[in-house]
């Protein structure tokens, strides 16, 4: 828990915290509760359940909260305006926040009256839960004296988009019972509010929101809100309770009552969310739950939270953390099997877009590593005998499409390496693009894409013998052709741009998967020992390996700035969490596995990243950092593979 010993805690206001539905929505926002970016909201919904986690729009960004204490009103929420204007500012009466068992806060009204404000989301319904309810208090607890207001803030909008004051929004309040309803725009879903408190309608208009990480990130960050109304709670008779969520636009009206109140309701779902969270075994493990999502009839992987869906690589990396390090089998083979669908020409996607369009298959990896978490899953023996056979058969449609050649020149070469690339197109997990300029191209034979292929020839090879000819000529050419006799490490890549005998000797930590972060490693003995040194020395820091070493005069050592200031910097220098489970694996196979190794890789690699957890994206794992220190977190504030790779470690570094 945090606890606020002044007003002053600035980097305690700035966190970030989490609640996560099952159809990729989310509630978000910080600490200090005043938003600072556009995609935190108390209802941000999925648009249609069938197309999730895509489509997602927000319908509820956050409300305006005062408590009337025998007529005298104490705000109870922050906004940011304008030129970062804080109004009304109340750090100085903040107590303190946990996010356990979800986001709650302590709030000082007077010397003698203390206010608890929570949220929460019922995972299973995709509703969002907010409740006040009184400490402590000497006031007179008579009907009134202790008066709750709240004015929802609402848009309808695209999540990635902003909204502003149209003479097109619908104020329209439908009114049943404790349910309240609107329907901003004709095209989007019903929000529908539960309440034990009155509503009053008074339309208005608050303006100029100003989000400051969206400012810092060099985009538009102004906003307007509508506020359609205001809801009376009181008190001084028990906790005020307000229930959000969104309903089809088709049949949201008229409102269908329950037969339970909207505090029963509430009472009913905290119970039931705080059993679900409780069945978690550990703090990381109920982080991992966010991000576990529906897709058709089976189950993604949302690759970050505020702004990814499920991309192919990330899933397939995740998993091997986020469920199967953690016996959540059955989601494992659902997501095995969903993704099994989307096969073409060989590739699995790497992502799917926010609307409708096609799968997008631009990645050389990502099949390769749907075969790593095939093997893995199966390693467990709890597959089905059709489940099995249809896995298997997948995989070697993949190897199949990627040795006659598919998209993107797509292909193995004579010496058996995997060769992929045309300009103009990112196909390696360092894929930033800003326009047509490719960041880092890396066109040729990229070093953790030949650790992939050797390591998806040598896992076929367990049930079809046809890749063993393959297998050997891919791993033959590795040794001979990769290893930099100027340092015993490794290339980045060779045949650079298809050029035969050509390399790139740039420092990056790609290197890395030839020796840790795979089912087999490709190398042993001093040239093992020569990578994981190379990558210890030059590109490890406390919160993961950087993308380039710092002597490269193409070392971005700041993550920040405008979208080209940062996707020029994402991948030359920028640090990633993720990296840190191939970098302990290898340093672990290079030093051996013991009680003491265990204990010196998880105090020296590990534990930085739970203090981690306490910062940025609460109980979560940042995307990035800076290269340079003190390796400032940023990117997205939940990211599926930082956490994927932390649990993973968890479950290496445990008892043996």
């Amino acid at each position: 828990m945090i606890q606020f010993t002044s007003p002053f805690d600035a980097h305690h206001l700035q966190d970030e915290w989490l609640e996560a539905d099952s159809l990729g929505g989310f509630a978000s926002g910080t600490v200090g509760i005043a938003r600072t970016r556009r995609y935190q909201a108390l209802l941000l919904a999925a648009r249609d359940a069938a197309q999730a986690p895509s489509g997602r729009v927000v319908l509820v960004n956050g409300v305006e909260a005062w408590l009337e204490v025998n007529g005298q009103r104490h705000p109870l929420t922050m906004q940011r305006y304008g030129s970062d204007v804080v109004y009304p500012d109340i750090a100085a009466n903040l107590l303190g926040f946990d996010t356990q068992p979800w986001p709650t806060w302590r709030i000082r009204i007077d010397d003698s009256t203390t206010l608890v404000a929570e949220v929460f989301v019922a995972k299973a319904t995709c509703e969002t839960v907010l409740r006040w309810r009184l400490e402590s208090t000497n006031a007179a607890l008579t009907p009134g004296a202790l008066r709750l207001e709240v004015r929802p803030l609402l848009s309808g909008r695209d999540y990635h988009a902003l909204h502003h004051e149209n003479p097109a929004f619908n104020f329209a309040a439908h009114v049943e019972g404790e349910q309240v309803a609107w329907q901003p725009y004709g095209d989007l879903p019903v929000i529908v509010a539960s309440s034990n408190g009155t509503y009053a309608h008074a339309p208005d208009w608050y303006r100029n929101f100003c989000y400051l990480r969206e400012q810092e990130r060099g985009l538009d960050f102004s906003e307007d809100l509508a506020t359609p109304g205001v809801f009376s709670f009181d008190l001084a008779a028990g906790p005020a309770v307000m229930i959000l969520r969104a309903a089809p636009a088709a049949n949201a009206l008229p409102l269908t009552q329950t037969a339970q109140t909207a505090a029963q309701h509430a009472d009913t779902l905290a119970t039931t969310e705080q059993q679900r969270r409780t069945a978690a075994s550990s703090r990381l493990q109920r982080s991992a739950d966010a991000y576990v999502v529906a897709r058709n009839t089976g189950r993604t992987i949302v690759a970050g939270f505020p702004w990814f869906t499920d991309w192919g690589r990330d899933t397939f990396i995740s998993m091997r953390g986020l469920l199967l390090a953690t016996d959540r089998y059955q989601e494992a083979e659902s997501i095995l099997l969903e993704w099994v669908g989307t096969l073409s020409e060989g590739m699995l996607p790497n992502r799917f877009p926010d609307y409708g369009s096609a799968p997008e298959y631009n990645a050389v990896d990502a099949s390769l590593w749907f075969v790593v978490a095939v093997h893995d899953y199966l390693a467990i023996g709890v597959a089905s005998a059709a489940t099995r056979q249809r896995l298997q058969d997948t995989v070697d449609a993949i190897l199949t499409g990627y040795a006659r050649g598919t998209r993107f020149n797509i292909a193995a070469d004579r010496d058996g390496l995997l060769r992929a690339g045309v300009p103009g197109v990112q196909l390696t997990w360092m894929d930033a693009k800003v326009g047509d300029w490719v960041v880092t191209p890396r066109i040729g034979k990229p070093v953790e894409v030949q650790a992939l292929w050797i390591n998806a020839l040598r896992i076929a090879t367990a049930w079809n013998p046809q890749w063993q000819s393959l297998l050997a000529s891919a791993t033959a050419a590795f040794a001979q052709r990769f290893v930099d006799p100027s340092s015993g490490a490794l290339f980045d890549v060779v045949d650079v741009d298809h050029v035969p005998g050509t390399v790139d000797r740039s420092l990056r930590p790609n290197q890395i998967f030839a020796v840790g972060g795979l089912p087999f490693a490709l190398l042993e003995g001093a040239s093992a020992r020569a990578v994981v040194d190379q990558v210890a020395a030059h590109l490890l820091t406390p919160l993961g390996l950087r993308t380039l070493a710092p002597t490269d005069p193409a070392y971005r050592g700041r993550y920040a700035g405008d979208p080209l200031a940062r996707d020029s910097a994402y991948h030359q220098g920028t640090v990633w969490p993720w990296l840190i489970g191939p970098f302990v694996e290898a340093w672990l196979r290079v030093h051996g596995v013991t009680d003491v190794s265990r204990a010196e890789a998880y105090a020296g690699f590990v534990a930085p990243l739970h203090a981690h957890l306490d910062e940025a994206g609460l109980d979560h794992v940042s995307e990035v950092a800076d290269g340079d220190a003190p390796h400032t977190p940023g990117g997205t504030p939940f990211q599926a593979w930082s956490m994927g790779e932390l649990l993973r470690l968890e479950k290496l570094l445990g008892p043996a």
